[in-house]
């Protein structure tokens, strides 16, 4: 769904009002974060927590969504690729470039809200 609101409501739409750049990535950002009470994420600022995706946005696109079986017991779930995610970095580490993992795993699992001190 983020690249689909990028790609579309930002970059692609021809009927209508586009979004502006900085309206979508604000919403897919500051304004999750805060709704989920994740309060040192969605801003590049001293102090917060910044995840990065460097996105080449002329080529960004969305693939057809595609089924796959890798959970335990057999479980099934459903993947989205995409194209035009140059690097995402989180923690200062490059866990994908050009679409490909690297390897590294610097994220944590975040259980609620966060308290800012």
């Amino acid at each position: 769904m983020p690249t689909f609101l990028l790609s579309h409501w930002v970059r692609d739409r021809t009927r209508g009002q586009r979004l502006a750049l900085e309206k979508a990535v604000k919403l897919q950002t500051r304004d999750t974060a805060e709704f989920y009470g994740l309060t040192d994420r969605g801003l590049i600022a001293p102090g917060l927590k910044a995840d990065l995706n460097l996105i080449d946005f002329a080529n960004l696109r969305a693939h057809a969504p595609e089924m796959v079986v890798d959970l335990p017991a057999g479980g099934r779930r459903l993947i989205q690729k995409a194209d035009g995610y140059k690097h995402t970095i989180v923690s200062g580490e490059v866990i994908l470039q050009d679409g490909q993992p690297t390897g590294a795993m610097p994220g944590k699992v975040v259980r609620g809200g966060q308290l800012r001190a």
